[in-house]
């Protein structure tokens, strides 16, 4: 159990690190969408604005909700709690690499 516990808490304070690793990623483009909205005011950038910032807020929620969950100990500790907590993982580093991949493209 001991064990299973320590394992939970690894992947929750991973899926912190890289919730943090998305919302510095959301954060630079939220500014560039933000500046680019300032000279074009086209539909298109506002559409990037409203996308960025509404996951950067999601994001935002998640990190806190993970990091309240664990200071309050209210967690899963059993085998499925683990697969659930481990599926958060993949879903936070998928979009940690989708979120790069824009940052790169919006960046040149």
């Amino acid at each position: 159990m001991v064990e299973l516990v320590f394992l939970n808490h690894m992947i929750i304070y991973t899926a912190i690190a890289v919730g943090i690793a998305n919302v510095c990623l959301l954060s630079g483009l939220v500014y560039f969408y933000l500046e680019s909205y300032k000279q074009l005011k086209s539909k298109f950038t506002t559409g990037l604005l409203y996308f960025s910032t509404i996951l950067l807020i999601e994001n935002i929620l998640a990190i806190l909700a993970l990091a309240i969950f664990s200071i309050l100990g209210v967690e899963i500790h059993e085998i499925g709690g683990t697969g659930v907590y481990f599926v958060l993982l993949l879903v936070n580093i998928a979009q940690l690499i989708a979120l790069a991949i824009l940052f790169k493209i919006t960046w040149d």
